[in-house]
């Protein structure tokens, strides 16, 4: 069995599994209230998991800008037979994946420049002011606090929905699609 027609390749199998574990990793870290904390004066970059959760929320954009770069010269993906509303049920699972990678980080980055948080990061890198954001005219559109708590909730239920999808295709159709995404066997 040819695995470059049954698997995909070795860099997108280690981008997507490292991108769903630093988005487990950055939901699970996620501060409760820390907007209400910076707000009372708490200093961000004394909670490791604030730094924690801001640093895999920018690992999370910059490995999916990298893979949609990838996407867009790897070698062909491996397809399979499946009903034309499977196809077209994936297509629109991981289009909204691929909107809600890009969405998460962009909320939480007009979160601190709107409200005049820094943005803390592993390493001691610190950004403390956002005048691009906080002076646009978007900062003040919403509470985008609430848009990226919103968001983060929403990706993790989407991310089952395809973690579910996998292990049905596996389980019950035995089809090879959540196969695809492991390395191949000798």
């Amino acid at each position: 069995m040819n695995s470059s027609h049954t698997h995909y390749d070795t860099l997108s199998r280690a981008l997507h599994w490292l991108t769903a574990i630093a988005v487990i990793a950055a939901f699970i870290l996620g501060p409760e209230h820390f907007g209400r904390e910076m707000r009372n004066g708490l200093d961000p970059a004394t909670r490791i998991d604030i730094v924690l959760h801001e640093s895999l929320g920018i690992l999370v954009m910059a490995l999916t800008l990298l893979r949609l770069v990838w996407v867009a010269v790897r070698p062909a993906k491996p397809s399979f037979d499946m009903p034309a509303w499977m196809h077209i049920a994936s297509k629109a699972t991981q289009g909204l994946l691929w909107l809600m990678l890009l969405a998460v980080p962009v909320s939480a980055m007009l979160t601190l420049g709107s409200e005049g948080h820094p943005l803390t990061l592993l390493g001691g890198i610190r950004v403390n002011d956002m005048p691009f954001i906080a002076q646009s005219a978007i900062a003040d559109m919403t509470d985008w606090g609430e848009v990226h708590e919103l968001l983060g909730n929403a990706i993790m239920w989407l991310s089952g929905l395809h973690s579910v999808a996998a292990i049905y295709h596996h389980r019950i159709l035995k089809d090879g699609v959540l196969l695809s995404m492991l390395p191949p066997r000798s």
